[in-house]
C-alpha cells in the first residue's frame, strides 16, 4: 500500500472526544407507578404472577414467562442474597463512586427476581455470593419516587445463605 507523503510523520488519531446526549421521556405504565409510589414509602412492591406463581421486583404488568398479567402486589424485604456481583476497577466520566465498588444482584427475600445494587459498609474483597445484606435508605426527607431512594446493600451480620436458597438465580 503506498503512503500517502503529507500523512509522514503525522501522529495518528487515537481518541476522540464526542459528547452524545439522548433526552427521552418515559411514562410508567400501572405496575411500575405503583412500585416508584412504595419505594417513596421504604417499601418494595413487586407482583405476582397467577401463573407461575413467582414475585417479580420491580414489576413491569405482566409475567415475562407465562405472559400473562400480574394482578397481585406483594410487599418484599429490603434484605435478601447476594447471587453474583462484580468489582468495578474502571473509572468512567461523571462516575461519582470511588474504584473500587462492588456491584451486585440481590435476590431480596420474598422476591424470585434478584434486584440490581451497590454494596458498601465492607471491603470489596470480602463480597461473596450468599452474603446476607439489607437496603440503606436515603433520610426520610430526601425519599420521592425513585429507585434510589435505596442508596446501597450492606451486610446484616447474619450466615451466609445456603446455596440451594439461590443457586437458580446465578
Amino acid at each position: 500500500m503506498a503512503k500517502i507523503q503529507a500523512l509522514e510523520g503525522v501522529e495518528p488519531v487515537t481518541m476522540i472526544d464526542a459528547p452524545a446526549r439522548l433526552d427521552y421521556t418515559f411514562t410508567a405504565g400501572r405496575a411500575t407507578s405503583r412500585f416508584l409510589k412504595g419505594l417513596e414509602k421504604k417499601k418494595l412492591l413487586g407482583e405476582r404472577s397467577a401463573a407461575t406463581g413467582k414475585v417479580y421486583i420491580p414489576p413491569r404488568g405482566a409475567d415475562p414467562v407465562a405472559g400473562v398479567p400480574t394482578d397481585e402486589q406483594v410487599e418484599v424485604a429490603d434484605c435478601g442474597t447476594v447471587t453474583s456481583f462484580c468489582v468495578v476497577n474502571v473509572k468512567f466520566y461523571g462516575q461519582a463512586m470511588e474504584c473500587p465498588y462492588v456491584c451486585a444482584l440481590v435476590l431480596l427475600d420474598g422476591a424470585d427476581v434478584a434486584m440490581f445494587g451497590l454494596i458498601q459498609e465492607m471491603p470489596y474483597e470480602d463480597v461473596h455470593p450468599g452474603l446476607r445484606v439489607e437496603a440503606v435508605w436515603v433520610d426520610d426527607n430526601e425519599l420521592s419516587t425513585t429507585l434510589e431512594n435505596i442508596k446501597y446493600f450492606r451486610p446484616t451480620g447474619q450466615e451466609d445463605a445456603p446455596l440451594e436458597t439461590y443457586k437458580e438465580h446465578v
